[in-house]
């Protein structure tokens, strides 16, 4: 069994499809299908059924597939490891940036690390915190970016911790800049999406008020959550940091007196993993920049 049948069939998997497993490996479509025989005749079982354009994994493919990852994940750490034993500056860096904050947090981090690193590549990928945690466990990224509490099996490094407000029309919040949870919870609610880790605290934070919020809308785009708010659809929530930042019309900023919801954001990785020296730099800018040491000359960290 080769490296690259399994890299094969687990991007079958993750594309749902040949051709786009193809194009992410850069291969033929054709060479892709060989390598799903080839693992299909070695263990002389099915390993996907095709239901409606669907791959759908078999009781065996399920096997076959956790089992890749794995072996996977632990070639690309040998790989690392290797190249540090050799004291080679290059690699890639992979890392998982949520859609909320990446822009103030992660930006001005990602720039100087270009500058001071151009031979290491860098992929990110962007999703709500509990894909980037799976990302993550299955070692088909090394870092992410994910609020505290974290979940058991990582490691984490703090970056930052910022108070949430509340987003309402301006026809209704009128001239308070202050509400209570009880009065916010008599409107509805414009959330996130589920798999961003801010919907599920706002929600839990009401229910320990023994307020039940009504949900009217969700997003997965700042912007749109802005626009929703603005046209009357409810109340949203935001860090303060990037409420603040957006001067949106009909849009009000309003803090919680009784309630305090936490956006804590922080860099997570695997537990007692090896982490590469491409990681290990990301994690020390990351640092630098947050804690203030970083310096800034023109808006250009240096």
């Amino acid at each position: 069994m080769q490296i690259r049948t399994l890299e094969a069939f687990v991007e079958i998997i993750r594309q749902n499809g040949f051709s786009s497993a193809a194009k992410v490996l850069n291969s033929t479509q054709s060479t892709v299908s060989k390598s799903l025989a080839q693992l299909e005749g070695q263990y002389g079982t099915k390993l996907i059924n095709r239901n409606k354009g669907k791959m759908q994994l078999t009781a065996a493919g399920e096997y076959v597939f956790r089992h890749a990852q794995r072996i996977l994940a632990e070639e690309t750490q040998m790989e690392r490891e290797i190249a540090e034993l050799k004291g080679l500056k290059r690699g890639v860096l992979k890392i998982g940036l949520p859609p909320i904050g990446s822009s103030e947090l992660f930006a001005p981090v990602l720039a100087r690390y270009t500058s001071s690193h151009p031979h290491i590549d860098i992929n990110i990928v962007e999703h709500g915190s509990k894909k980037l945690e799976e990302l993550v466990r299955s070692g088909e990224i090394e870092l992410a970016g994910s609020l505290v509490p974290i979940a058991s099996g990582f490691d984490y490094q703090d970056v930052r911790n910022d108070p949430v407000v509340a987003l309402m029309p301006a026809s209704l919040a009128g001239k308070r800049t202050k509400i209570t949870a009880k009065e916010l919870a008599e409107y509805p609610f414009v959330l996130f999406a589920s798999q961003f880790a801010l919907t599920p605290l706002v929600i839990e934070t009401f229910r320990k008020k023994g307020l039940e919020p009504v949900v009217s809308a969700r997003s997965s785009q700042i912007d749109f959550l802005f626009g929703l708010v603005a046209a009357g659809m409810g109340v949203g929530f935001l860090p303060r940091m990037i409420a603040e930042k957006r001067n949106v019309k009909n849009v009000k900023m309003v803090e919680m007196t009784d309630i305090v919801i936490e956006w804590h954001m922080a860099l997570i990785w695997r537990s007692q993993s090896h982490l590469s020296y491409a990681a290990r730099e990301w994690l020390r800018l990351s640092g630098e920049y947050h804690d203030g040491t970083l310096k800034v000359n023109n808006g250009i960290k240096s």
